[in-house]
């Protein structure tokens, strides 16, 4: 490879420039070449509807990769979370490197946690999924919750508490982090409460397939386990025919025995957003050697999901 600077592509927001810049500064100690932001707005940072409307899946990623595609730029950076299960041939996930935290947090006034909001509570957020889990768990719990679909960043989000107008907002604690605002979080939801979405807190690093050399360097970022994890979990993602707006949550935990990996556990949830029906179920077993064992891994529990009647919740989706 030259040395003349390596482009990585980008969208607008600050968290999306944080996490690429994190990534830059890895490739370039990995490459010893200088790496240039080049920033792209995707439809999903322009459209004001919410996801569910316009389909989430691919909106924030389909710039980015007619960018790559282009040549204008040599890498992309996305949230794996938002990347369509589908990899086109054309295109190399060369990295997916150590993951963040995958839970969801709450943010509320008051430095409230979840389970002590008052009765009537409003509760911001713009996933289906988080709103089926959040409001079967108030359901189960006896809880009197209010889900308020959402948009905007996160300084938008956390605006409405502050404000006034929430009483509290969910958002991922790895997006928080990164743009060091984690100290904002007023309680971290257990995924036992709130399973996360395939692939969140991970991030993916793309670049065209048939470039070999940054194919290699990139790897050099990948971090084993966390691309068995998040195979498992986008497999039995695709395998349920649902895209990341249907309100879908999988989460594949690596299980040690002191320092050694023993076993990884996939658990996925599949719920009407009003929390009324929900389909959760799990396994666990050997860490898979191969990514096939974890795609099997994956179609495997989605098959057990589907057998529960998963399959006609996922048609409802928030009104």
């Amino acid at each position: 490879m030259s040395d003349n600077p390596l482009r990585l592509g980008t969208r607008r927001s600050r968290l999306a420039m944080a996490q690429s810049g994190q990534v830059a500064e890895a490739v370039s100690q990995v490459t010893g070449r200088p790496v240039e932001l080049v920033e792209i707005t995707t439809y999903g940072d322009t459209s004001r509807e919410h996801l569910a409307q316009i389909g989430g899946t691919g909106v924030f990623v389909t710039a980015l990769r007619d960018a790559l595609l282009r040549g204008e730029v040599d890498f992309a950076v996305h949230s794996l979370k938002d990347l369509p299960t589908t990899q086109p041939e054309e295109l190399a996930l060369a990295a997916i490197p150590l993951r963040e935290d995958p839970r969801d947090v709450i943010v509320a006034r008051d430095a409230l946690k979840f389970t002590d909001l008052p009765r009537g509570a409003r509760i911001g957020t713009g996933s289906p999924r988080r709103t089926a889990q959040l409001n079967a768990y108030a359901r189960t719990h006896g809880l009197d919750i209010e889900t308020v679909p959402i948009r905007g960043n996160v300084d938008t989000r956390i605006g409405y508490v502050r404000d006034g107008e929430l009483d509290a907002v969910v958002l991922a604690a790895a997006g928080l982090s990164r743009i060091g605002r984690i100290d904002e979080v007023t309680d971290f939801l257990s995924v036992d409460t709130v399973l996360p979405a395939p692939g969140q807190g991970a991030l993916a690093i793309e670049c065209v397939a048939d470039n070999a050399s940054l194919v290699a360097a990139l790897g050099e970022l990948d971090d084993p386990f966390t691309r068995v994890a998040v195979t498992a979990e986008r497999s039995l993602l695709a395998a349920l025919e649902a895209g990341c707006s249907a309100p879908v949550g999988a989460l594949a935990d690596l299980l040690a025995d002191g320092q050694i990996v023993k076993e990884m556990r996939l658990r996925g949830v599949v719920g009407t957003t009003d929390g009324t029906r929900m389909v959760q179920l799990s396994t666990t077993g050997p860490v898979p050697e191969t990514y096939d064992q974890a795609t099997a891994l994956g179609r495997e529990l989605a098959a057990e999901m589907l057998a529960q009647g998963a399959a006609g919740l996922m048609g409802e989706r928030a009104q």
